[in-house]
């Protein structure tokens, strides 16, 4: 059976039937033509059926074609290990329709059996770094809100307690005054009855 010729030259459709394969292996599905997806089908299953037999001859052959070494070593501890009970067909096709502009048929391949990707660790420190912040500016926001109020309220205080002292200046003010009226209206009358005793006592004398 011929090869599909993908509308380029040889070196080319090799380089990118192996960016493809990689990628493939990488991300667990791609979206590509239908034509394109059969012929990534074929070459990714035949590094599936090479990894489920882990030697040094298998992993070097991988190497030979697939562009990561991160990818061939995924390929061999996780993607074999996991599709090692079936004989082939570890890949689907499925059929999106034809593209816009040029209509051509267009479809998603995938690999059945692939690992769940795990949670970045970073992103998670991240978070978790980002939710301590918020927490702390939460504690620094709610006890800048309590001295708020605390101010507040012995300034009332202060208000009332000078409305008290103007209130008792008003009172003893006006009591001053009288003190001092009666002081000034009773110091004339001793000062009369010191006369009068003074007058008796000279008229007395003379008439003995």
């Amino acid at each position: 059976m011929a090869k599909r010729k993908l509308g380029v030259k040889s070196n080319h459709r090799r380089a990118m039937l192996r960016g493809m394969t990689t990628f493939l292996l990488e991300k667990g599905q791609i979206e590509t033509t239908v034509t394109r997806a059969k012929e990534v089908r074929a070459t990714t299953e035949k590094m599936i059926t090479l990894a489920k037999t882990s030697s040094l001859h298998n992993k070097k052959q991988a190497l030979a074609y697939i562009t990561k070494e991160d990818v061939v070593k995924k390929l061999f501890d996780e993607i074999a290990p996991l599709n090692e009970k079936r004989n082939g067909g570890y890949t689907r096709i499925i059929k999106k329709g034809p593209r816009r502009g040029d209509a051509a048929e267009m479809a998603i391949i995938q690999i059945i059996d692939f690992p769940k990707p795990k949670a970045d660790k970073k992103l998670d420190k991240k978070a978790a770094k980002q939710a301590e912040k918020e927490a702390k500016k939460a504690e620094k926001e709610a006890p800048v809100e309590e001295v708020k109020t605390a101010e507040k309220k012995p300034a009332a205080k202060k208000t009332t307690a000078k409305a008290k002292k103007t209130d008792e200046k008003s009172e003893t003010k006006p009591e001053n005054k009288t003190q001092k009226k009666t002081e000034k209206v009773k110091e004339p009358s001793v000062e009369a009855s010191a006369e009068k005793t003074e007058e008796q006592s000279s008229v007395e004398e003379k008439s003995e």
